[in-house]
């Protein structure tokens, strides 16, 4: 079986393993406070241009969406999110058992606009009866979205320009930051990221990594006593080091953009070949996700040898799936892939 239906199939990049290795029988201090953490910290900030930023090195993306989101809102505030955004349909419950409603947007694509931020703080503050409301806190959008889209520059710059007039918090998942930072049609850098968001961060569970995610708090008024939240909600891990260390390899030498290139272009070339033999696509991504609306009968024939996600049907004969590359996804495997749909 080939598998195509997630980006964290493999383990980690040698790089990671190899100084793993080396570094096994090193004693250090724990819980992040040791030296490859705060090398990794340093780097991080200066690729960020975020010199003043706080960065934090969390286990998951659950554990870091749960507890940044936790931090920022008060008891009575949510958070404002695409109705298909992680945290609302992919996370069972996390922001809700912490205490915190998902007010979720509409979204054809995975993305929210500024007009929508706007639309949603105005009409909770018009209603003469807010108070018994759940009240827009922060906002939280992830890049790229879980269809495989990406923000602009201008569409980024326009959401940071009403949540900062509305005092909105914004926050940016970035799972699968690296795919999207190296489409083709991607315009933002990192230092743009840190620029336009309070608080974002860079995964490396799906992009590399054994495991971790790098939150980058750029907001003063927001990093007060995180690492108090961090442990508060299971994300502080004891052996700190080896999250320091992973991304310390990946941050070092593009290695995390160059091995992001390579998911893309493997994906490109598979949406090539399915553009080709005629399937339309449910969204237009130019990053590691396709989302192409296949016949069933095509589905099942290839079912047997590769693994891959269901989205949704379509109509009565065709449905959307998603076929997912990683940074570890061999040439090979696409190539028989693509021989295979082209004797469907």
């Amino acid at each position: 079986m080939i598998r195509f239906e997630c980006d964290y199939s493999e383990g980690a990049h040698p790089k990671i393993i190899r100084i793993l290795s080396e570094t096994n029988f090193e004693q250090t201090s724990g819980y992040g406070t040791d030296e490859y953490c705060e090398k990794a910290r340093r780097l991080i900030k200066e690729i960020c241009g975020a010199p003043g930023a706080h960065v934090h090195f969390l286990v998951g993306g659950t554990q870091a969406n749960r507890t940044v989101i936790s931090s920022i809102l008060r008891p009575h505030q949510g958070v404002l999110s695409a109705c298909t955004g992680h945290i609302n349909i992919h996370e069972t419950g996390a922001i809700e058992a912490a205490g915190h409603k998902v007010l979720p947007l509409p979204s054809p694509d995975g993305k929210i606009t500024a007009e929508q931020i706007e639309n949603a703080y105005q009409e909770h503050w018009s209603d003469e009866t807010h108070e018994h409301m759940v009240q827009p806190g922060m906002v939280y959008i992830s890049n790229p979205t879980e269809n495989g889209t990406i923000y602009t520059k201008s569409e980024l710059s326009s959401l940071s320009e009403v949540c900062k007039k509305y005092e909105l918090p914004l926050y940016m998942d970035g799972a699968r930051l690296g795919y999207g930072l190296v489409a083709d049609n991607n315009d933002l850098t990192l230092e743009d990221i840190a620029r336009l968001c309070d608080v974002f961060y860079i995964g490396g569970t799906k992009v590399g990594a054994l495991f971790g995610e790098a939150v980058v708090i750029v907001n003063p008024a927001l990093q007060k006593d995180f690492r108090y939240f961090i442990k508060q909600n299971g994300g502080m891990l004891a052996k700190g080091r080896i999250l320091g260390l992973q991304f310390l390899a990946l941050m070092e030498d593009n290695l995390y953009l160059d091995i992001s290139r390579h998911a893309v272009r493997l994906a490109m070339k598979l949406k090539a070949a399915l553009s080709d033999k005629g399937y339309g696509f449910l969204y237009e991504s130019c990053t590691n996700q396709q989302f192409p609306i296949m016949p069933d009968a095509h589905l099942d024939a290839l079912s047997g040898k590769y693994a891959y996600s269901i989205w949704e049907k379509t109509d009565d004969l065709h449905t959307a799936v998603r076929f997912c590359t990683s940074w570890a996804t061999r040439e090979e495997a696409v190539v028989k892939l693509i021989s295979d749909i082209k004797g469907l």
